[in-house]
């Protein structure tokens, strides 16, 4: 995850000197659609922290004078979440990221079974339950 300033900027500019920007493709296909990738890739233009935004190179851009605040807020409501409950996520993330559609959801299946019968998701799902109006 990512917040920036609204006065970043962000480029593959290799091309512009002769030199594809081989390596930072790796990581920015990965993460934004091909189209922008390759347009990013191929042009070497700077793109301001809105298109950055906009084409999902970053979650937000805020004023300069609220990036940190903003990011310790993100920071802080990501530490409230159950360790165990994110480590189980990013690891799940990552691993259907890379299987077919059919292979995935089997995988995601087989993690949300075992992630529901965690403590954690039980007390969660007893305090959401406890929660909702009685009828």
């Amino acid at each position: 995850m990512l917040i920036a300033s609204d006065k970043a900027k962000f480029a593959t500019p290799g091309v512009n000197i002769g030199l594809f920007c081989s390596t930072p493709m790796v990581a920015l296909s990965r993460n934004i659609s091909n189209k922008h990738a390759m347009e990013m890739l191929l042009t070497g233009d700077m793109i301001d922290a809105k298109k950055a935004t906009d084409i999902g190179l970053i979650n937000n851009n805020v004023s300069s004078k609220n990036l940190m605040q903003e990011t310790l807020t993100l920071a802080k409501k990501v530490a409230s979440k159950s360790s165990m409950t994110l480590k189980v996520g990013k690891q799940a993330f990552y691993v259907q990221s890379s299987l077919e559609l059919s292979e995935a959801y089997k995988y995601t299946s087989k993690v949300m079974l075992d992630n529901i019968l965690k403590d954690d998701a039980k007390e969660g799902i007893e305090a959401f339950i406890d929660k909702l109006p009685k009828i």
